[in-house]
């Protein structure tokens, strides 16, 4: 690197070198304001978010919401300074005093950055590997929607994703999941941008990272352009374009880049990752890069020059026209693409959707949860074209493939149905990539217990209210033989203590439509239906009980009077409730039955109405469910009790297991007497 660089200025025409000196400028500054963040990165990919902001991402920062924009994904989520930079200088409402406030309260420029669609943050980034998978699934839906709506002459969808990644991203194992899928699925609209500087926090990372990356994805069927110096921007240039000339496989440029370039003194070392410089660093630095501009300050030339406003007005306006042209010759399919776009259900959605319910509850029938699910499915598909999902190499356990699902290929994406793999966790994050990039309603589905590969991807549906269904069968002991490996029994309360989580067990085929409705309908977070492999009885209901359903909890058999103890059930111990309220009844002992599939949704609705299915009044209060106690002593009480099961399960058929941890009309009366003593 020179020891000097070309100096900014505010009247003559600034350099490549300039426009990307400003990134490096106002992160170094940001970060040294807050006295935390990460400069290093920033610095040392300025140069590469020069060469893609200015000369290929089609985006329009005046409408950051346009639907058919280049999606940008920051996956090394750490280097936030690099992305608020690029969103301040090319012209999004991001104003320079929230550079100021990095990292600080009350601020839209976090630590890492979070979703935000009116500054177009795709997606929260931070937690390594996930970006990249989220951007997957946001190239994954694009090719969906290409192939759905576009027609000759008509490519109303036809944008690119775009990804900067670095060695952390590739060392996490969720990487490996979703890249691999991406080659499988010839996402030739994804392009990753590989931040090979040779350190993580630790320092070199050669010493824990030697991964042969190039043959890594060439292996999985990318094309990968290495060596590329990531500081030549006319490298960089050629790269962009022989990665978007290969539109069959995605692609990988290996930037070769020095990590906090342009400080004399801490660039190429793992003190510039995640420190701030220092003052006398920074002005060290500001006389390496010929930066004299004071901090948060950009002379008006390399202002202008970064503005994007008026070219990304002209490339929206010129789509615009495109879609008029192609709404005139394909009215029903323009008008589709708007509603799926806005993420609007069908018009006569509602009443479709009403309709099926009542004849599922009409049929009455006898049958585990998970099949109950595919008869949702079934009934709801037809009438919701934008759902599409798919398992995780369960599809015959998880029965998430419904009568009307095309599976997708890499030749082939005009289904709806993907076969994921055995990758929980890439799964998870593609589906939250899909639901942010829009137009696409994602489900997936693997085993309860499995849930935990994904956890930290859940996590992050929720954190950016996601919607995204999580099918999860075999709910329990009730597996049977496969044994405590795959038996949950936190797993169900784990998912309901994750902040905007929702977390439906439902008891027999019509909760778990009502289940599917209400996860349809939420847009604002994921849902998770946690469902058995076993039968469930139908419970009989008035039209007033199926209503009740969607408030999460209700009384489902009720006593005269007030009831002497009330029984609070989900899942497959509601029909155990019923049978030992039945056999309570018998001895003189009146007892209401609350099925509670949602308690989320319960501990949401009016205090009269929870005082309704709850009274104070009654104190006797008992909580089956076929997991730990942990969360049912809130609706028990102090005088309650849990019949559930603190400990890991056992190999055995299910009945068995069910009698030995207590789950019996025997054990359930013997507590509930015990209880009322």
């Amino acid at each position: 690197m020179p020891d000097k660089m070309s100096r900014s200025s505010g009247t003559s025409q600034p350099t490549r070198r300039d426009l990307a000196n400003a990134i490096r400028a106002l992160s170094m500054d940001a970060v040294q304001a807050a006295n935390s963040g990460h400069p290093g990165m920033p610095m040392g990919m300025a140069d590469i978010a020069e060469v893609l902001w200015n000369d290929f991402l089609h985006h329009n920062p005046a409408n950051p919401r346009w639907t058919n924009r280049d999606r940008f994904v920051l996956s090394n989520g750490h280097g936030s300074m690099l992305l608020y930079s690029l969103l301040h200088l090319s012209g999004y409402a991001l104003s320079m005093d929230e550079l100021r406030n990095f990292r600080q309260l009350g601020y839209r420029t976090a630590g890492h950055p979070e979703r935000d669609a009116d500054l177009a943050i795709e997606t929260t980034t931070g937690p390594l590997g996930q970006g990249v998978s989220n951007a997957v699934g946001m190239a994954l839906a694009e090719k969906m929607l290409a192939a759905t709506f576009n027609r000759p002459g008509f490519d109303i969808v036809d944008h690119k994703t775009y990804v900067f990644l670095g060695d952390g991203c590739l060392m996490e194992g969720i990487s490996h999941e979703a890249c691999s899928l991406a080659g499988t699925l010839k996402l030739g609209k994804l392009i990753c941008f590989y931040d090979d500087n040779d350190i993580s926090i630790d320092g070199d990372v050669h010493g824990w990272f030697t991964d042969d990356t190039v043959k890594r994805f060439e292996s999985y069927g990318w094309q990968v352009i290495s060596g590329v110096d990531g500081h030549d921007s006319a490298a960089i240039e050629a790269a962009v374009a022989k990665a978007q000339s290969d539109t069959g496989r995605p692609t990988l440029i290996c930037c070769k880049t020095v990590i906090g370039f342009g400080s004399p003194n801490k660039q190429g070392k793992a003190s510039s990752h995640g420190s701030p410089l220092g003052a006398d660093e920074i002005a060290a630095a500001r006389t390496q890069l010929g930066w004299d501009s004071a901090p948060f300050e950009i002379p008006a030339a390399i202002t202008t020059a970064w503005n994007a406003v008026p070219n990304g007005t002209a490339i929206e306006a010129k789509w615009n026209k495109l879609f008029a042209e192609y709404s005139a010759e394909y009215p029903e399919l323009a008008e589709e693409y708007e509603r799926r776009m806005q993420g609007e259900l069908p018009i006569n959605w509602t009443a479709a959707a009403d309709a099926a319910i009542k004849k599922i509850a009409a049929a009455g029938e006898t049958i585990a949860t998970r099949k109950a699910s595919l008869v949702a499915l079934n009934a709801f598909a037809p009438n919701l074209p934008e759902l599409a999902g798919g398992s995780a190499d369960l599809t015959g356990s998880n029965l998430t493939r419904h009568a009307g699902s095309v599976p997708i290929s890499g030749a082939d994406a005009a289904g709806n149905y993907i076969y994921f793999g055995v990758r929980e966790f890439g799964m998870t994050a593609i589906c939250n990539g899909i639901s942010l990039h829009g137009g696409i309603l994602p489900y997936s589905g693997t085993f309860l217990t499995f849930s935990d590969y994904a956890r930290n991807a859940l996590r992050m549906a929720a954190l950016m209210a996601a919607q995204n269904i999580l099918v999860y069968t075999h709910d329990s002991i009730g597996l049977g033989e496969d044994g405590p490996t795959h038996q949950p029994v936190e797993h169900v309360a784990s998912l309901r203590i994750m902040p905007n989580m929702r977390v439906w067990r439902p008891c027999d085929a019509v909760e778990t439509a009502v289940a599917w409705k209400n996860a349809i309908e939420r847009r604002n977070g994921p849902t998770s239906l946690i469902l058995t492999r076993q039968n469930l009885p139908h419970q009989a209901r008035s039209d007033d009980n199926i209503a009740a359903i969607s408030k999460g909890g209700y009384i489902l058999l009720n006593c005269e009077g007030q009831p002497d103890i009330i029984l609070i059930a989900t899942g497959s111990e509601v029909a155990l409730a019923m049978e030992a309220a039945c056999a309570l009844s018998g001895q003189g002992i009146k007892a209401r039955v609350v099925s509670m599939p949602c308690t989320d949704i319960f501990d949401s609705q009016s205090a009269t109405y929870r005082e309704s299915v709850l009274p104070a009044a009654v104190t006797k209060r008992m909580a089956i469910e076929a997991g730990v106690t942990e969360g049912w002593w809130r609706y028990v009480g102090a005088e309650g009790r849990v019949v559930g099961m603190d400990c890991f399960g056992e190999s055995a058929p299910a009945e068995q297991l069910f009698e030995h941890f207590g789950f019996s009309v025997d054990n359930v009366v013997k507590v509930a007497n015990s209880l009322l003593k």
